[in-house]
């Protein structure tokens, strides 16, 4: 019976392995966005830094809240210490010497203590420096989640790319293999040249050779996405979304009227929270030259014996207790201390410097950015226009071809530019996405 159990539950097992192993995860690119923002590896480790950046913030605010210690000291003399008295003292002659241990073999004692900071500058200072270090954090957070999104988009849209590629790749190889098979059988016949085989045999196996290319990037493609996604390498992956469709939605003139200003985006307030930390170091070389104030008070029992007999009753304990206050004065560092404040307006200005360049490239990226996505939107209506060009100067080779008014070398040629303008609309459309999402993570926006 006990077989029996462990044979089922080792196939029960299986079974479970292998429906998870199977398990299909559908995305629309929202989906995919959505899922990456909380699942992504990179997203995830941002915002464990904000909860690292709030457990610091109140690591700080603690160092100048009470602070009670209690220590217990237990200490036994192997070997006790003697101190030598005047004989005199115990009626012995003068010039002579008592030895004397005042101490007990063995002695115990427990101490609690409270300490109070009253006043630090630095430790202001470092109230600060906490708050800013957390606005750091949170804003390293949404710089994060913007890459993310336009890796998904990004990785997305090249899964997109080369199932859509691989439709007209087989779509094409079909008609290409029903070409040759006629001409093949009309060159069997005496009715075409041998050069029109051979033509279409050249055509053919570059198509079949572009599939196969085309199929290993579309395997590499859905693994990028199952790694920007957080998902398993292996991960069963399916896209719901059409690329076509995507680059409608992604066309939108009004974002090309989007606000210029920098003040918002996220590049320029990392910035601004790096000249604050600057301040704050600034603030914090200054602190130091000013005077500390400290408190504390302490009680605590002690407890002496000959014999380790201390938990018994008969036991004496004796009890003690202390306040006091420490006031540290700085007096002089060999200006050391204004050297190092010195070193950080140094490094405050170069803040300052890199706010004002950030500023301006990030108004050069957020120009290019526009332009960029401008010329995609105009570029997929020329590479739109092409395609039809290039499908019916096919379409009149083709007939022309069969007709015998054409030779096989412009067939081929008219079909090769076709396969090329098909590629560059799908190229096309899936620019207009990428593009929209390098605009809209420059402008920090997620429309």
């Amino acid at each position: 019976m006990k077989h029996k159990l462990i044979f089922i539950l080792c196939v029960f097992m299986t079974f479970s392995g292998f429906s998870q192993e199977q398990e299909v995860m559908q995305f629309s690119l929202q989906e995919a966005i959505d899922y990456a923002l909380i699942n992504n590896r990179k997203a995830k480790n941002a915002s464990r830094d904000i909860e690292a950046a709030k457990k610091q913030k109140w690591e700080t605010t603690a160092t100048g809240l009470p602070q009670i210690d209690i220590a217990v000291d237990y200490q036994n003399w192997i070997k006790q210490q003697v101190s030598l008295l005047p004989a005199e003292l115990t009626g012995g002659p003068a010039g002579t010497f008592v030895p004397v241990e005042f101490s007990p073999k063995q002695n115990i004692g427990a101490m609690a203590t409270m300490r109070q900071l009253l006043f630090d500058g630095s430790y202001l200072v470092g109230l600060q420096a906490a708050k800013v270090y957390l606005e750091i954090s949170e804003n390293a957070k949404v710089k994060t989640d913007l890459e993310v999104r336009k890796a998904v988009i990004n990785a997305y849209g090249n899964v997109l790319l080369a199932e859509e590629s691989l439709v007209i790749l087989a779509s094409n190889r079909q008609l290409l293999e029903s070409n040759l098979n006629e001409i093949q059988k009309t060159y069997e016949s005496g009715l075409e040249e041998e050069e029109s085989v051979e033509q279409m045999k050249i055509t053919l196996s570059s198509l079949i050779s572009d599939q196969n290319n085309v199929k290993r990037l579309k395997d590499l493609a859905y693994k990028m996405l199952n790694i920007t996604l957080g998902l398993d390498y292996e991960t069963n992956t399916v896209l719901t979304d059409k690329l076509e469709i995507l680059s409608s939605e992604y066309t939108s003139l009004a974002a090309l009227e989007a606000d210029d200003s920098v003040e918002n985006t996220i590049d320029y307030l990392i910035a601004e929270n790096e000249v604050a930390s600057k301040e704050l170091l600034v603030k914090l070389e200054q602190s130091k030259g000013v005077p500390t104030l400290s408190a504390f008070v302490n009680g605590g029992y002690s407890g002496f014996g000959q014999k380790f007999e201390f938990f018994t009753i008969n036991q004496d304990w004796y009890g003690s207790s202390m306040f006091g206050v420490s006031l540290n004065i700085p007096v002089f560092s060999s200006l050391g201390r204004t050297a190092a404040t010195q070193r950080t307006k140094i490094e405050l200005e170069q803040a300052n410097e890199n706010l004002t360049q950030i500023e301006e490239e990030l108004k050069l990226q957020i120009a290019t950015a526009k332009s960029e996505y401008q010329f995609a939107i105009e570029d997929f209506e020329n590479k739109k226009q092409n395609l039809d060009l290039a499908e019916r100067i096919e379409k009149k080779n083709e007939t022309k071809f069969f007709e015998g008014i054409s030779s096989s070398f412009d067939l081929r040629q008219a079909q090769t530019q076709l396969y090329s303008a098909q590629q560059e609309y799908l190229q096309a459309m899936l620019d207009i996405i990428n593009k929209k999402a390098e605009l809209d993570a420059v402008l920090s926006t997620i429309n």
